[in-house]
Parts: structure tokens; C-alpha cells; sequence
């Protein structure tokens, strides 16, 4: 219990932070925070169930993109508002510091697996973001076709 606490705590903290160095409207930070959050307890929750970094980290950025969408039409503020802070717990970092010690050590072999792990992460983020992105453009065409008859 006291980790999904920890974890939802610290989601949201490193979230909001990260969108108050980028300036964010103090009105959206809450918004952002939760973003986060969202984004990030996806993430956990399958990389507890098994699901893998890569496919973990694609659906936490796909629910980032989504709670970004619905909340920016909630506030009425731009999407990347919500989207660049929202997707800060979910960049492999540790990943990424991991492959250029290694490339320093000079364990080369180590240092190429790890820079593959920080690229794969990288693309299931972006893939997240642009699948969202079809989804919702997808969603509003059915919309307006639907509309128009």
C-alpha cells in the first residue's frame, strides 16, 4: 500500500516540478501533475504485470497523450502544456547515465546494450504520443463526418 502511495507522490512532485521550470501557467500545474501521474502508474502497473520496459513505457506515454488531450480541452490551453512535463517521469534517465558510464569505463559491449535499451524507450515514447495522436485525429474526423449526415 505504501508503495503505490510513494509512487503516486513522487510522480506527481517530479511532474509539477519539471513544469514549473518550463514555466507552465500556474493554473495547469495541478493538470500537469496529475498527467504525470497518470502516465507513470500505467507504467508501473505493467512493468509490475510483466508487460516489458518498452511496451510499459508506450502505454504510459499513450495515457500521458490522452490525459494531455482531455485535459487541455478541460482548460482550455495547448496540448504540450500538459504533454512535455507529463512525459518527464517516464524518460530513462538511469538508462541513459548507465550507457555513457559505460561507454567511459570502456565496456563497450555493456555500454551499446544499454544505449539500444535508451533508444527503444525513446521510440516507445514518441510512439505513444503519435499513436494518441491518430486516436484523437481519428475520433474527431468520425465526428465531423458523422456531423455532416
Amino acid at each position: 500500500m505504501w508503495t503505490i502511495f510513494i509512487q503516486i507522490i513522487f510522480s506527481y512532485l517530479a511532474t509539477v516540478t519539471f513544469a514549473i521550470l518550463t514555466n507552465v501557467p500556474k493554473r495547469s500545474l495541478n493538470a500537469c501533475g496529475l498527467t504525470g501521474t497518470f502516465g507513470w502508474m500505467v507504467f508501473w502497473v505493467l512493468s509490475l504485470l510483466g508487460a516489458g520496459n518498452v511496451m510499459s513505457t508506450l502505454a504510459g506515454a499513450f495515457m500521458v497523450a490522452v490525459a494531455s488531450y482531455f485535459f487541455s480541452k478541460y482548460k482550455k490551453m495547448p496540448i504540450t502544456i500538459f504533454n512535455v512535463p507529463g512525459i518527464v517521469p517516464l524518460v530513462p534517465g538511469g538508462l541513459a547515465y548507465q550507457a555513457v558510464r559505460n561507454f567511459v569505463l570502456g565496456e563497450y559491449n555493456t555500454a551499446i546494450a544499454f544505449s539500444v535499451q535508451v533508444a527503444m524507450v525513446a521510440g516507445a515514447i514518441a510512439g505513444g504520443l503519435m499513436l494518441s495522436e491518430v486516436f484523437n485525429h481519428s475520433i474527431r474526423r468520425f465526428r465531423e463526418h458523422k456531423e455532416r449526415f
